[in-house]
């Protein structure tokens, strides 16, 4: 090894672990705030958080060429790391850290089997299936979605009703009793959704054409519109007054793209730039989106507040939609202590970029309860933050729960059109392939349930062969025995 190369080497491993250091040490409250069984977690969430504020790609370099650790693949455990590099470059330690690679997966593993339950498949991640309002009359279903795999039932509270909630329950938990295999309840609060309404044209209807180029408004009445225009309103009040010039809107979950052209008195005008389906229609209750509108909404609804009572007695684990900073999870903590009662498993949803930017904030107040885990809900946070973005954003969120041994749930579009239609995609085998790298993945509703969990299990015991969270392994590969066998 160059002199030279070994003095930067060993200069920047001990800057970076004393910065390490110095970040514990001037945030020990915050890690005294946390449950007592996420201290490790809170600790290497810290040090994981120094490591990437800092550009290291040189050093990783040298790493590499020198055959040593490049520090890649260790955010489970990484001033244990960067210790065990130095040691290997002769530095002697009288005390190394103690969250080393086998005790950082021992935590991941006891933290989510405590949040999905102990899989029947240690191999592949827990499986989620999203029940659907019939799933309540279909007993034989629920006992076969049981037997293909399906450890996790999801409720979605923004349908349905407690009285079908309490259906769906019974079958699951009669099922599990019949079949001794677990399912875990997850219910999901419907947050503050925001959906079009149609004001002037189509209101009767309940659809609009539109096409691109089109001029329409947004505003909460038809005051000063004429009637023949399209105008929409969100289902929230005090939204139109908070859009800007140049905000983009995107409606029905990113399909119609819209730019805010005109902001007048109580209405916007909205310039469509992209119709992505061939119907070109914009229809009540669909979703809107506001990726560059900051907005004051609260993520818990006075519905999701009513819903808590049903949760605390019937769930397993609650999702919180449309968390946005810590003070979020603060609400829901104060609600279930009003109710006299702890939250369940909790799961917050990272579905807005205002999300992304505050996830350590939001993992740190998470990780005050003993049961904590995120969900990658990429169907929103797709649209939010931009579609071309969607791959790099999935795998940071992966990256930091990794350091704070959060498990994730993999979420939206799971082989989609394999349950809407029966036959897969390939762009969606190769990205149910990636969700191995959490440790739970969700369905959608769909027709073929069934098939989805069997093809989703098959994918995933081949990739997990070759990776285990985003480290690969190697495995002997077929293409590699076949050429010496050949010989």
């Amino acid at each position: 090894m160059e002199s030279n190369d070994l003095d930067f080497i060993q200069a920047q491993l001990k800057q970076i672990e004393e910065l390490m250091h110095q970040a514990t040490a001037e945030r020990e409250s915050l890690i005294q705030q946390i449950h007592p069984s996420q201290f490790y977690a809170g600790k290497n969430l810290l040090h994981y958080l120094v490591l990437r504020s800092i550009d290291i790609r040189e050093l990783q370099i040298l790493l590499h060429i020198y055959g040593l650790s490049s520090i890649a693949s260790s955010e489970s455990h990484v001033l244990r790391q960067v210790q065990s590099i130095q040691e290997r470059l002769g530095r002697v330690y009288d005390d190394i850290d103690a969250v080393s690679f086998s005790l950082s997966n021992v935590l991941i593993k006891q933290k989510s089997n405590k949040l999905f339950g102990k899989k029947k498949e240690s191999d592949i991640p827990a499986l989620m299936v999203t029940f659907d309002s019939h799933f309540a009359d279909d007993y034989a279903l629920l006992k076969n979605l049981l037997k293909g795999g399906m450890g996790i039932a999801r409720i979605n509270c923004a349908h349905d009703d407690k009285r079908v909630w309490s259906s769906m329950i019974q079958h699951i938990k009669k099922a599990s009793e019949e079949t001794g295999l677990d399912c875990k309840i997850y219910m999901d609060l419907a947050g503050p959704k925001i959906r079009t309404r149609l004001l002037g044209k189509g209101k009767d209807k309940g659809k609009v054409k539109v096409k691109e180029g089109q001029l329409i408004w947004m505003a909460e009445s038809m005051e000063g519109i004429p009637k023949g225009e399209v105008v929409i309103s969100p289902n929230e009040a005090g939204i139109v007054e908070k859009i800007r010039v140049g905000d983009r809107v995107y409606l029905d979950d990113g399909v119609i793209r819209c730019l805010t052209e005109k902001v007048k008195k109580g209405k916007v005008g909205l310039r469509i730039t992209r119709v992505s389906n061939p119907k070109s229609q914009i229809k009540n209750e669909k979703g809107i989106n506001f990726p560059d509108t900051i907005l004051d909404i609260d993520s818990l609804t006075d519905f999701d507040r009513s819903c808590l009572p049903f949760i605390a007695t019937n769930a397993d684990l609650i999702g919180y939609s449309f968390v946005r900073k810590p003070s979020d999870i603060q609400e829901l903590r104060v609600e279930f202590l009003r109710i006299g009662v702890t939250i369940p498993g909790l799961i917050i949803k990272i579905e807005t970029p205002e999300a992304v930017r505050h996830l350590p904030d939001l993992l740190f107040e998470g990780m005050r309860e003993p049961e904590f885990g995120v969900m990658i809900a990429r169907g929103d946070l797709a649209v939010e933050i931009g579609f071309e973005r969607m791959a790099e954003i999935q795998e940071e969120i992966l990256w930091i729960c990794e350091a704070a041994h959060v498990p994730v749930v993999w979420a939206t579009q799971v082989l989609e059109t394999l349950n809407k239609s029966g036959i897969a995609t390939r762009s969606e085998i190769s990205d149910a392939a990636l969700s191995a790298g959490a440790e739970c993945v969700m369905l959608n509703k769909g027709a073929h349930t069934i098939k989805v969990l069997t093809t989703l299990k098959d994918i995933l015991k081949r990739t997990s062969s070759h990776r285990a969270k985003k480290r690969f392994t190697f495995r002997s590969l077929k293409i590699a025995e076949r050429f010496f066998e050949a010989k």
